[in-house]
């Protein structure tokens, strides 16, 4: 791992980046994640949170301080402020702004779907991104599209297909998703998406709520989308509190047939999940394509 003049080195890229000065003097480790180790690095009053994985995932690192500054920009809802990434020895590492988090309570859930509904609402150019990034360790395409249900055929649906052949998914899960994909644009026929700035892994574990009483979200995956893609996922995990979706529909209505676009873009997840950590996914996967193609035949 790191050594203590590494941190030292980390201290006076903090410095140059925020123009202010720092020298650690506390480092401890935090729990909590399952990809990168993270720590906090406290010196001169000042706090940040650190996370760190080997120096082939810069890009990861460099794409999520990209969409946490994007989000920062459009003043609607709280996220970690970025203050550097770079590559130390054979590490990659992000540095954030510290925030103390709390569990959620009645007036977050009310706020961050109020705010996530702001979010959604600022108009955006087009569909993908001007990054590729990452869902979990899966390279997640962003190349722009004019049109959305292209754009989740080509870039998402098919991509996580064709890994899941490569990982031994069995041959029915890999012809029925392809009729699937083939059959995407019928789930569009009277909707017609704006293109939105997504978080892009909103599951309860990228939620939270400040010790000042705010809602915040963090560990982005952004692109401009759908805004249906991060509603559908805050209900793939265990749903979040009745509070929020109801004033995010008071807010933002989803569209009547959001029930069943839902399945489509959780499939997304799901197959990812059957692509990342194994078999045990697969037949949820096989599940909500059938439940998808019985709405078109």
């Amino acid at each position: 791992m790191l050594t203590y003049s590494d941190w030292q080195d980390i201290s006076k890229r903090i410095e140059q980046a925020t123009h202010s000065a720092f020298n650690a003097t506390d480092i401890q480790t935090v729990s909590g994640g399952c990809i990168n180790t993270a720590y906090t690095i406290q010196g001169n009053n000042k706090r940040y949170f650190i996370k760190l994985n080997h120096a082939r995932f810069i890009h990861m690192f460099e794409a999520e301080s990209s969409g946490l500054a994007e989000i920062l920009q459009t003043n609607t809802i709280k996220v970690p402020q970025p203050i550097l990434s770079g590559i130390i020895n054979e590490y990659a590492f992000l540095v954030l702004e510290h925030i103390d988090l709390t569990p959620t309570n009645q007036h977050s859930d009310i706020q961050l779907g109020q705010q996530l509904a702001a979010l959604h609402k600022k108009p955006q150019p087009f569909f993908g991104w001007h990054l590729d990034n990452t869902i979990g360790l899966t390279t997640q395409i962003n190349k722009s599209k004019e049109h959305w249900p292209s754009f989740w055929q080509t870039n998402r649906l098919n991509v996580q297909l064709t890994l899941a052949k490569n990982n031994g998914a069995n041959s029915k899960l890999i012809e029925t998703g392809e009729e699937l994909s083939n059959a995407l644009p019928l789930f569009f026929t009277s909707y017609s998406p704006a293109p939105s700035l997504l978080h892009g892994d909103l599951w309860s574990g990228n939620t939270s709520m400040t010790k000042q009483g705010l809602a915040i979200i963090y560990d982005p995956a952004c692109y401009y989308g759908d805004r249906e893609t991060d509603i559908a996922m805050t209900e793939l995990f265990g749903g979040f509190s009745p509070h929020f979706y109801a004033a995010y529909n008071e807010y933002y209505p989803l569209d009547s047939a959001y029930p069943t676009r839902k399945i489509l873009y959780n499939l997304y997840h799901i197959l990812n999940h059957f692509n990342l950590f194994g078999t045990s996914y697969q037949q949820q996967a096989q599940n909500m394509i059938d439940s998808l193609l019985s709405e078109i035949y």
